[in-house]
């Protein structure tokens, strides 16, 4: 019997959906199809995608985030997990959104397969749950560092539980550590409905 391509869940955010490409596995592994223009095109996604993106996060506990681009190169993203294991979070930060400050996580790993596809007026960051944990993702605009923008990741607003063991501080780059909360943002991004 043959298996879809991929199977797309919706989330309780829309708009982000997670992605679990089918996996064709043997004794010398598997092989699957992260990404085919065609395939999600007929499923109703036709996203454009200039730039690969690839980090390694040396140890558990490492927080990346919680990071946007703004207009004019405001990014879509879909984001998997290329080796180990780590917990990808979403914040919608549409002004007028139903959703506005709701979080969503999905834990992505290497043997899970799942993508999480995070569209354009939404925060992104993730943690490692596994030590040298790659995350790799395509973007829909290129990076502009004069559009580059964050809120902390710890904002008690927003209130996610990133997993963090008691009394184990999370790795942070200092962009990170000094980012805004969302109630100081003017967010770049408008709800359409």
């Amino acid at each position: 019997m043959e298996r879809d391509p991929v199977q797309i869940t919706t989330t309780k955010l829309p708009g982000v959906l997670i992605l679990t490409p089918a996996r064709f596995g043997d004794a010398r592994g598997f092989f699957s199809e992260s990404w085919n223009r065609k395939t999600l095109a007929a499923q109703g996604i036709t996203l454009d995608f200039v730039q690969d993106n690839h980090s390694l996060s040396a140890q558990i506990g490492t927080i990346r985030g919680l990071h946007f681009q703004s207009p004019p190169h405001a990014q879509a993203k879909l984001v998997r997990c290329g080796r180990g294991c780590l917990f990808d979070v979403v914040v919608d930060i549409r002004r007028g959104s139903p959703s506005y400050g709701h979080w969503l996580g999905a834990e992505l790993s290497a043997e899970n397969g799942q993508q999480i596809l995070v569209p354009a007026g939404f925060l992104h960051g993730f943690i490692t749950r596994a030590p040298d944990t790659e995350i790799i993702y395509k973007c829909t605009d290129y990076y502009a560092p004069a559009c580059d923008g964050a809120v902390r990741f710890d904002d008690p607003d927003i209130g996610i539980d990133w997993g963090l063991p008691a009394g184990v501080a999370p790795v942070l780059s200092d962009k990170d550590a000094a980012a805004p909360l969302l109630r100081d943002l003017d967010s770049p991004f408008i709800f359409e409905g």
